[in-house]
């Protein structure tokens, strides 16, 4: 009889294609940082909570995160192509129903939920996104109660087995741009047996709000949080434009701090900074969430890149990205042109797109897909018009081609930002009122 297949049963393909997602994933950001991974329990089975803000890349960041197999669950919709749920069900992805699919279709997530015990009692990880859906903000939607409907089921199959819920925050630098940054903060975890031994006194319905309750504390407490009101972009302007001189106030008198540890820090201080100012002085609060706002219409108007009023120095930036530019041009004029076909791909798919926040993903698939095939074409075309030692170099010289582009004119990008804000007196005045306000004249 013929052994029916598992989904977190190992598979020596999909483990050696890891080895190049997870490479590609890593080239796809500057900097990409997991903390807080000695937080992970080894006794137990383990349910990571994760953040979703940046569509498909949040999955293929946390994969990354080490090398361990783990299970997703997707929205149900997209596994309605049978050939594509076959790939999907390859991929280790699951389908969740979800309310807005309707009452009688989400009866259909006791199979799932059947499938994820199965998942943890072989003590693999089981990844949801409890939140339902993405946004591309730095807050939070309300859970949903799968989650814990997973957990409470699974620990009573596995009464002998340690159960954990496991929060992750994943904060991008740019939720849109290629090549920004990741911090994946890891929480604390939540013990879901010993939980319900403590809450014993509650009915499941009880225990399961509270610990949704706790969920969410710390899920935000893993994140850069901003309350997801009307005065979110106001004040998203506000930490921008005091998070290097908020940074170095932390970093003063520690040793050697990671700068993305320090923005997640600063940040989070200012959003706290903000709301202790709205309990204390209502009126300097409300002054300073509308400072933020005008900065922030201005700057959009005038399309300046935040990154040039949070960089940490804006002189010698500004230098360094000219120069760095003024060098790399003979080298990316030419390769620009021969990553053409990724970059026009990734335009007409971008036109196809109803969510905004598909971009990374659908850019990242793209240069995952296209730039080996174009690589063996470039260097066949190399090795057919010139001889083999002028062919390899030119050949090893193409391999960093998309990023070294897309850095120089990045760069560029950012250093006509950096003037077009030097020459804005008038938004850079509202800055400096705005670091006033939160540092004191």
């Amino acid at each position: 009889m013929k052994k029916i297949r598992k989904i977190q049963d190992n598979d020596n393909l999909y483990n050696f294609l890891r080895y190049y997602v997870d490479f590609a994933l890593r080239l796809s950001y500057r900097n990409v940082r997991y903390v807080g991974r000695e937080k992970i329990p080894h006794d137990g089975a383990v349910i990571y909570a994760v953040n979703h803000t940046n569509a498909l890349m949040d999955a293929l960041v946390l994969l990354a995160m080490d090398r361990s197999p783990k299970v997703f669950v997707a929205r149900a919709d997209i596994f309605r192509n049978p050939k594509l749920a076959k790939i999907l069900t390859w991929l280790k992805i699951m389908p969740i129903m979800r309310i807005r699919d309707g009452y009688d279709e989400v009866k259909k997530n006791n199979e799932t939920f059947e499938r994820a015990v199965d998942v943890l009692r072989d003590k693999i990880p089981f990844c949801i996104f409890p939140e339902g859906t993405h946004q591309a903000k730095y807050s939070s939607l309300p859970l949903s109660k799968g989650i814990f409907r997973i957990a409470f089921q699974a620990q009573e199959m596995m009464p002998d087995m340690p159960l954990y819920i496991v929060p992750v925050g994943i904060r991008y630098g740019n939720f849109f741009r290629f090549r920004s940054t990741v911090r994946v903060q890891i929480g604390d975890p939540i013990n879901v047996g010993e939980y319900i031994n403590q809450h014993s006194d509650l009915s499941q319905a009880e225990q399961m709000v509270q610990m949704k309750d706790m969920l969410t504390e710390r899920l935000q407490e893993s994140i850069f949080y901003i309350p997801n009101d009307e005065n979110y972009d106001a004040t998203y302007e506000i930490c921008a434009a005091v998070v290097k001189k908020q940074a170095r106030k932390i970093a003063a008198g520690r040793r050697r701090q990671n700068q993305l540890d320090l923005h997640f820090e600063a940040n989070n201080i200012t959003v706290n900074q903000i709301a202790q100012l709205q309990q204390s002085d209502p009126q300097s609060a409300a002054h300073l969430l509308q400072l933020g706002a005008e900065a922030s219409v201005m700057r959009k108007s005038q399309r300046i890149s935040l990154s040039s009023v949070s960089v940490k120095f804006p002189v010698l930036s500004r230098i360094l990205k000219i120069l760095f530019a003024l060098v790399a041009l003979p080298y990316c004029v030419p390769v620009s042109v021969l990553t053409l076909p990724i970059n026009l791909l990734c335009s007409f798919l971008f036109t196809k797109l109803r969510d905004y926040a598909f971009r990374n993903s659908v850019r990242f698939f793209v240069n995952l897909l296209m730039w080996p095939l174009l690589m063996i074409i470039y260097s066949i075309v190399a090795y057919a018009v010139l001889p083999w030692q002028w062919a390899l170099p030119v050949t090893l010289a193409l391999l960093p081609a998309p990023i070294v582009a897309h850095e120089t004119w990045r760069l560029i990008r950012l250093g006509l930002s950096d003037v077009k804000l030097l020459l804005n007196s008038g938004l850079r005045a509202k800055y400096r009122e705005i670091k006033e306000i939160i540092f004191g004249k």
